[in-house]
């Protein structure tokens, strides 16, 4: 704008330029009333052109101030006013009726269970506070409340946001990556319990104390790996980390309606004293505890439909998952045909799979089916043990029948039947009846 300013006042100077003389005087009069109104038109054109740009100055002077003001924000930690966490409650509760107590025959479970009995029972009550802590941190913590009253910390952890190349690292507890169903709180589960493969090797999920970094790689599919180092559920006290894992993932889109992904893991824990039971020889249970290394495989599978990728009417899920658990180690017994107690030497190679489909038929309706099934495989106690534990002759498995209604993607009531073979000498036909509700907003679950 300021380059108009000599290019106007050339073009005044030329118009202003004494005409040559006339002798006609009415041309003389033209010419005076031509120069007085071109002289008015400069005059009015250089306030203007003064009016422009101090309003140019003025809105380049705040445009910089406000850029300054929005960097020192970015430096500064958060205020209490700026600072606004995502805070969510979920509130979970469920009707059992079932004649046994959910122990499985054959394992050693691990990990832990926040689900309630038999009748009425709170199902694990959860309250999540999600927040980015600044342009390099995310934070994140869930509680969980269970049936018993009993608060614990689920999760708390902080990741980074701001890492090249991919790479995400996360500190703190956490839900470890290995498999599908691990990371998966229980609302957001598509039946009411968990599979059988990880409640018999690995509780409800696997919890770690430690670091997961995870690299996404730059390739056209999704292609993710991932380590852990950590102190593991059943390993306190002890200086050295107690668990190892490794993660890798890869999935893909088949055309505009179909997306996939699978991943194998493995996870490498140690145990001290890690508390369980099993039913002694004359079918009593006897309280254990193991000490020893562990090892774990697994391998996941998840398919998904959804009409031209669009969920919300008509979507179709299909996972399945294989683990295996390798282990070693030392087995205490009391209680039952164990008397006083008795210790010695413990062995076994055990695995278990399930598979499930969940398919949403119209708004606000699904139907699922799961089957899941466990081989006791190889199990050696020490001689101690002679008469007093064994390995069964069974193979526990369920079938597991659900059907939910959703009005609102905040609320869910499902009804589950289930036939359950987990215990041996029973087969238990249960009926659950469940409701979940959630209470402000809550991030979208992974694939």
């Amino acid at each position: 704008m300021p380059r108009l300013k000599p290019l106007a006042a050339t073009l005044a100077a030329l118009l202003v330029t004494p005409f040559p003389a006339l002798a006609n005087p009415e041309l003389e009069k033209l010419r005076t009333e031509f120069e007085q109104k071109l002289k008015a038109v400069q005059e009015n054109y250089e306030t203007r052109l003064k009016e422009i740009e101090g309003r140019m100055a003025k809105t380049e002077g705040q445009a910089r101030a406000a850029q300054t003001t929005a960097d020192a924000a970015t430096r500064a930690p958060a205020t209490a006013s700026a600072f606004n966490p995502e805070i969510s409650l979920i509130l979970q509760g469920r009707y059992h009726n079932a004649k046994g107590d959910g122990h499985i025959t054959g394992f050693l479970p691990a990990g832990h269970e926040h689900g309630g009995g038999k009748g009425l029972s709170l199902d694990g009550t959860e309250l999540t506070m999600g927040a980015s802590i600044d342009p390099y941190f995310r934070g994140f913590a869930n509680f969980v409340i269970d049936a018993e009253g009993k608060i614990e910390t689920e999760e708390a952890w902080a990741q980074t946001t701001a890492l090249d190349h991919g790479f995400t690292l996360k500190g703190g507890r956490y839900l470890s990556g290995i498999g599908y169903a691990n990371e998966r709180h229980p609302h957001a589960w598509d039946f009411a319990n968990q599979n059988l493969p990880y409640a018999a090797m690995l509780g409800e999920h696997y919890i770690q104390d430690g670091l997961q970094l995870r690299w996404l790689a730059p390739t056209p599919m999704f292609l993710q790996f991932g380590a852990e180092i950590g102190q593991g559920v059943d390993w306190s006290n002890k200086n050295r980390p107690g668990s190892y894992a490794l993660t890798a993932h890869v999935g893909d889109d088949v055309g505009t309606s179909h997306s996939w992904r699978a991943g194998l893991s493995y996870l490498r824990t140690k145990a001290d004293h890690r508390e369980s039971h099993w039913d002694d020889d004359a079918g009593d249970e006897a309280h254990t505890d193991f000490t020893g290394l562990s090892k774990y495989w697994i391998a996941d599978f998840v398919w998904k439909w959804a009409p031209q990728g669009n969920p919300k009417y008509q979507n179709f899920k299909f996972q399945a998952e294989y683990l295996r658990r390798n282990e070693n180690g030392d087995l205490h017994c009391d209680d039952g045909l164990c008397g006083g107690g008795i210790e010695d030497s413990y062995a076994a190679k055990q695995s278990g799979w399930y598979a499930q489909g969940v398919y949403q038929f119209m708004p606000r309706w699904r139907a699922g089916y799961r089957y899941d099934r466990l081989d006791v495989g190889t199990v050696n106690f020490g001689p101690a043990f002679t008469g007093v534990l064994s390995k069964p002759d069974f193979t526990p498995q369920r079938h597991t029948l659900m059907a939910d209604y959703n009005p609102s993607e905040f609320s869910r009531f499902r009804l589950q039947l289930a036939r359950d073979k987990g215990q041996q000498g029973l087969t238990d036909n249960q009926v659950t009846l469940q409701y979940i509700h959630s209470l402000g907003p809550h991030g979208a679950h992974k694939f």
